[in-house]
């Protein structure tokens, strides 16, 4: 049939039980597939993670300034690495690192979730803060 109308036999779903063919035009069909692939690629969304490096004797202002960054790095809808790194004897108050830590949270709580809680790594805490994705009705 397919060789009367000058198509190609192609097999559209060799997995179902029967396997699915249509008589159509081969070339055709493979552009398609190839318009559709490049479509899906073009509405990827790569996943950039940003970071931001805090000292635990971080001033009032600076400690502002770096906060602006977040936020503008979580409406962008990039992911937030924050990381509170420790010089020598600043490791004895870990727990000045973990209360910055837990004000970023609680300041970014209605903008971004928690992916990774505080986390010590030799001499760096880290977090990792993720937009809240929008669900709409």
């Amino acid at each position: 049939m397919a060789k009367a109308q000058n198509l190609d036999l192609v097999e559209i779903s060799p997995q179902a039980n029967p396997p699915v063919c249509k008589i159509m035009d081969f070339g055709k069909f493979k552009y398609e597939q190839e318009k559709k692939m490049k479509l899906a690629r073009k509405k990827q969304k790569v996943v950039i993670i940003k970071e931001i490096k805090i000292r635990p004797k971080i001033d009032v202002h600076d400690f502002q300034t770096k906060k602006s960054h977040i936020e503008r790095f979580l409406k962008e809808g990039n992911k937030v690495r924050v990381t509170i790194m420790f010089r020598g004897r600043e490791m004895l108050h870990k727990e000045k690192g973990a209360d910055i830590l837990n004000k970023v949270i609680q300041d970014f709580k209605d903008l971004a979730d928690v992916e990774q809680q505080p986390k010590l790594e030799g001499y760096n805490m880290t977090i990792v803060l993720t937009p809240k994705v929008e669900r709409s009705k």
